[in-house]
């Protein structure tokens, strides 16, 4: 237990003021907020940010600061997270986690519970999760985080209202060095203006062929930010690791760093695609429209073969050949 702050946790930057921040800031004021709410988006970190916001306010009374709790260090604070080197969330710990909501509160007059990777239950542990969605344990608040929602159960989504939280900007590379954010930045400036080249078109074969050599840029230069953010990232993170953890565990961790990483950065790549296509839809171009809802149907399509162990380099040269078709005039 520590001295209250002056506030509660503060929402994520990029999200302070925003539509869902204000909703659920109002929901909160007047307790109607629901027990069962999925946040996704690109970002876990972000959502955690969110699900850590909505747990300080729910749990600790403004009324009585002398026992105000940090969200994770409170007794009413549940957390379930995958783990081992599959990095699944397994039948036991669901059915422990539900075992402790179960009980009445500690301190606070509710509980909250976070899921982090809510996407990664196996069969088991979704079915178990699923009863406990459809009779929840009374002033128990249960929050999904998953940066897939669709690789949930149906019945799992259903019983939840969604809120969705978007980062762009330099917040995907968050915590790297100024060098290799930079290098990101123009990166994506330059996928901007191979994209425009290839909207006008090619005029003879060197043109063509000047196309099809960017695509090759624009892949070694991904490879060299994904290599050098994870670096990066790993180097942070396990100075932080227990002594104790297994080496299954810290792989896990390792690889999650690594897929959370690769999966910002398409992500950033989507924004990028989004942003050239909407500039060019504001002059009524219709090529454009087309172009761009095929592009963004083909890099979700990309990415999703990522999950199935597609190497991140051939999901983005896959995705820029294909928007070579995807935008030309002709």
């Amino acid at each position: 237990m520590s001295d209250a702050p002056t506030a509660p946790a503060p929402w994520p930057e990029t999200l302070a003021g925003t539509p869902a921040v204000s909703v659920i800031e109002r929901a909160l004021e007047r307790q109607r907020l629901a027990n069962s709410l999925l946040l996704h988006g690109e970002n876990l970190a972000t959502l955690a940010s969110v699900a850590h916001g909505i747990a300080d306010r729910v749990l600790n009374d403004p009324r009585n600061p002398s026992q105000y709790f940090p969200p994770k260090q409170h007794p009413d604070f549940f957390a379930l997270r995958p783990a081992g080197k599959a990095r699944q969330i397994l039948a036991d710990p669901t059915r422990a986690l539900i075992g402790k909501i179960q009980v009445s509160a500690q301190v606070s007059h509710r509980k909250v519970a976070v899921i982090y990777e809510a996407d990664r239950m196996n069969t088991a542990a979704a079915n178990i999760f699923l009863k406990t969605l459809e009779e929840p344990p009374a002033s128990t608040m249960i929050l999904l985080l998953t940066t897939r929602p669709y690789s949930l159960l149906t019945t799992i989504r259903s019983r939840c209202l969604h809120f969705r939280f978007t980062d762009s900007g330099t917040a995907a590379l968050a915590g790297c060095e100024a060098a290799t954010q930079e290098k990101w930045t123009q990166t994506r400036a330059d996928y901007a203006a191979w994209l425009g080249r290839v909207l006008a078109g090619a005029s003879d074969k060197r043109a063509v062929a000047d196309q099809i050599m960017g695509v090759y840029g624009l892949v070694t230069r991904f490879n060299a930010v994904l290599s050098a953010a994870t670096d990066e990232a790993w180097k942070q993170q396990k100075e932080k690791l227990p002594a104790e953890l297994e080496d299954d565990e810290i792989d896990a961790i390792q690889t999650g760093i690594t897929n959370g990483i690769r999966f910002k950065l398409f992500a950033e790549i989507e924004h990028a695609t989004r942003e050239f296509g909407e500039a060019r839809l504001q002059g009524g171009d219709e090529v454009a429209r087309r172009a761009l809802v095929a592009a963004i149907t083909q890099l979700e399509e990309n990415v999703g073969l990522l999950r199935v162990n597609l190497n991140e380099a051939a999901a983005f040269e896959h995705f820029l050949l294909s928007s070579l078709r995807i935008w030309s005039r002709r």
